[in-house]
């Protein structure tokens, strides 16, 4: 699933392309993507004449801010977007396309079809379901050590666990957890409550300068991720623990194992995080 610095990766590709360009019409060939209005019908409508004025994102969830609208997208396992000339043959993978008064076409494919929109009243988006279920993500202000040590102290939940909720900090996920959590040497089964405010502070910064260098990288394709002018992100390169078990630690030479934490594969270094 893509994470946060892969969203904002296509967040910020998609912008330059279809910025200030008008929808023309809309086709959806995969009705149950579209989950607000719940009738595609009404979608294709309420969507027609609407220019794309700004791209901004929450978590996991791109923005679309339109003319009178606001379209909240999530790609969830393998969802695209992409921009192409009308003459462009349509692929098989794709649910819904976007056309532009100018000829071009706003393309989402997505294989698994897991993918999520939904249209609100411009400044509304933020009042409902889905985006109201979120905490801040690790760019907000509101990330501050206090809400983050807070939150940690009110629950006895394994720290990846509470990390990959998505209503405690948005946006994280499998790859940039265990990353996040090997740079501040904390044992992901550590209990939340159990982690002194100088360990919720390292994990914290930890955290965010795991996703700002992911950003400047692109994001990371492990498999199928690419943005949306068809690269790859590159900070798989800088990976330290995810996906490189049976390799030696960078830091002390330990071997990489690879663990279940809360369902959930894990990557650890047994040396650097007791």
């Amino acid at each position: 699933m893509p994470e946060l610095p892969e969203v904002e990766t296509v967040r910020q590709t998609l912008l330059q392309l279809v910025k200030d360009k008008t929808i023309e019409r809309v086709s959806v060939y995969w009705g149950n993507i579209i989950k607000r209005p719940l009738d595609p019908e009404e979608f294709k409508r309420r969507l027609q004449g609407q220019t794309i004025v700004d791209i901004k994102r929450k978590g996991k969830f791109m923005i679309f801010e339109l003319s009178d609208l606001s379209l909240v997208s999530h790609l969830r396992m393998e969802g695209k977007f992409g921009v192409y000339d009308a003459s462009v043959d349509k692929p098989k993978h794709t649910h819904v396309i976007f056309h532009f008064t100018d000829g071009t076409e706003l393309r989402y494919d997505d294989v698994r079809k897991f993918g999520t929109m939904h249209i609100f009243n411009k400044g509304e988006e933020f009042q409902e379901k889905p985006l109201n279920q979120l905490g801040p993500d690790p760019f907000d202000e509101a990330f501050t050590l206090e809400y983050f040590h807070n939150k940690l102290k009110r629950t006895t939940r394994n720290i990846k666990t509470v990390l990959l909720d998505q209503s405690v900090v948005a946006g994280l996920g499998n790859i940039y957890v265990d990353e996040a959590l090997y740079k501040a040497k904390v044992h992901p089964e550590r209990l939340a409550n159990t982690l002194s405010i100088e360990e919720a502070e390292s994990l914290r910064e930890a955290s965010i300068e795991i996703i700002e260098e992911a950003v400047r990288q692109g994001g990371t394709t492990i498999r199928s991720y690419l943005n949306s002018q068809g690269q790859i992100g590159m900070f798989q390169q800088k990976l330290n623990v995810y996906g490189k078990e049976d390799t030696n630690c960078a830091t002390c030479g330990s071997e990489i194992v690879k663990l279940k934490v809360g369902g959930r594969g894990t990557h650890i270094c047994p040396t650097c995080q007791k």
